[in-house]
């Protein structure tokens, strides 16, 4: 059965359909990392399609993801 995607997700979505690298710009630092947008940049630039595509392959695969927590040293 298939996660429920929230509000903000949806948005995500929504935004990543006219503007995709500005969509994955809200979810850095989740899952997504500077060359992933640097990517989908690129893809636009060669097509509007394919940085679509990649948008929501990225933002759908960093939902997934639980975010970073910093590592604690024990002395």
């Amino acid at each position: 059965m298939a996660a429920k995607s929230s509000t903000s997700e949806m948005c995500l979505y929504f935004l990543a359909i006219f503007l995709p690298p500005i969509a994955m710009c809200f979810r850095l630092g989740r899952g997504i990392g500077a060359c992933d947008i640097l990517i989908n940049i690129l893809l636009c630039i060669l097509g509007w399609i394919p940085g679509v595509i990649h948008a929501w392959w990225t933002i759908g695969r960093s939902a997934r993801v639980p975010p970073r927590v910093a590592a604690v040293r024990h002395y």
